[in-house]
């Protein structure tokens, strides 16, 4: 959904594999919730009385891992909808002390579940282990070092340990995770990645993929949340909106902190053509901040002004929408920096579709300069030597 299932590789969001994760459920909480410095303060706690977890080791790098993606905005499931293909992810840029740390995480967890398979190969709790440890390694691959081969080797090796773990074990169903998240993903690339030596034998397949994260949906213990935030962003890119609503709806009531959701609902009732229900729910969560509602804080209100604005831009009530985007890059220091490009670049839009090219341009200019290298940068080049015309 939003949140996720980032990058080529996000589609592989371990939130909480193991029931090891039950004696830490403050951090589980937080992490859902996108708090993700208090879920990483309970865990050093966790780590400090049981340093030899590979599965803690694991939770630590993931939210090391989210709370980068979640910086910039790459928890969007807007970026892996429509055109914006799993292989053209912005690069998140980081600091080598943030990268020194996940990587530390990365080689504990592995040391740890593989001295347990030298010891029993068929540990299945230690196979499993090592496949989150190879998402997680594959995730960090493509979206910060964008070392795509190495993020889809990763991923391959991860549904490997996984599917032993099914083998041996075919009522864990947690493990079908990786599997149908790789069958989607894979299933999704163009021909020629398909066609590279480590993918040979996994060809992939959409539906299947999605029928699996439907069974861990239901049937899983640990991962049944995340199967539906996946199957959500799964379900919007495919435009299957009737079936991500009951599942959206299922995770605001178990998160209500997480305003990702809200903002995700919005964009969904959007879709639909219920532009007054997508209205509404943003006001609910621009109520939820001002009542100073727990989680909803540290939202910028430049987010919420971003959000109404994008919504009626695509309602073409373009002098309500210039409003609203003019209030949200007014105060653009505050949105990350996918937000803040989109900001820009539909602000742009609008001129160009009112006839006020200058204004247009200059907007241009600055989603440009906010992020470069971001996907709405890229297409606001295009129009300044060409005015952005809408079809239909």
């Amino acid at each position: 959904m939003r949140f996720l299932a980032a990058g080529i590789l996000s589609a592989l969001n371990l939130f909480a594999q193991q029931t090891a994760w039950a004696p830490y459920d403050g951090a589980f909480n937080h992490f859902y919730n996108l708090e993700y410095d208090q879920a990483i303060a309970e865990l050093e706690r966790g780590l400090a009385a049981h340093p030899d977890s590979a599965n803690l080791h694991n939770y630590m790098a993931q939210c090391i891992q989210f709370r980068e993606m979640f910086k910039v905005g790459a928890l969007e499931s807007e970026l892996v909808t429509g055109n914006n293909s799993f292989l053209r992810r912005p690069k998140i840029d980081t600091t080598p002390e943030v990268e020194k740390r996940f990587f530390e995480e990365v080689r504990q967890a592995l040391s740890l579940s593989e001295a347990r398979l030298k010891t029993n190969p068929n540990d299945t709790k230690a196979l499993y282990a090592l496949g989150v440890t190879y998402g997680l390694r594959g995730n960090w691959n493509f979206l910060v070092r964008k070392a795509w081969r190495d993020a889809l080797s990763d991923a391959t090796l991860a549904r490997k340990m996984h599917s032993r773990v099914t083998e041996i074990d075919p009522s864990d169903y947690d493990a079908r995770l990786v599997q149908g998240a790789h069958d989607y993903i894979i299933g999704s690339l163009p021909t020629f990645y398909k066609m590279l030596g480590f993918l040979v034998g996994y060809r992939g397949d959409r539906e299947r993929g999605i029928r699996t994260l439907q069974e861990v949906a239901q049937k899983g213990k640990a991962n049944s949340v995340d199967a539906e935030v996946f199957l959500c962003a799964i379900y919007r890119r495919e435009e299957k909106w009737k079936a991500a609503a009951p599942l959206l709806q299922d995770l605001i009531q178990r998160f209500p902190r997480n305003y990702l959701l809200r903002f995700e609902q919005a964009q969904m009732f959007s879709s639909t053509g219920e532009k007054d229900k997508a209205i509404a729910t943003i006001q609910k969560l621009a109520a939820l901040k001002k009542s100073g509602a727990p989680g909803f804080a540290n939202l910028a209100e430049e987010r919420i002004w971003y959000q109404i604005g994008n919504i009626q831009f695509w309602y073409r009530d373009y002098d309500q929408a210039v409003a609203n985007l003019k209030k949200a890059v007014a105060g653009s220091a505050a949105l990350d920096l996918n937000t803040g490009t989109l900001a820009w670049m539909r602000l742009g839009q609008v001129y160009d579709m009112t006839n006020r090219r200058n204004l247009a341009v200059e907007a241009y200019r600055n989603a440009i300069n906010f992020a470069p290298q971001a996907e709405a940068a890229k297409e606001s080049r295009r129009y300044l030597s060409t005015p952005y015309r809408r079809e239909g």
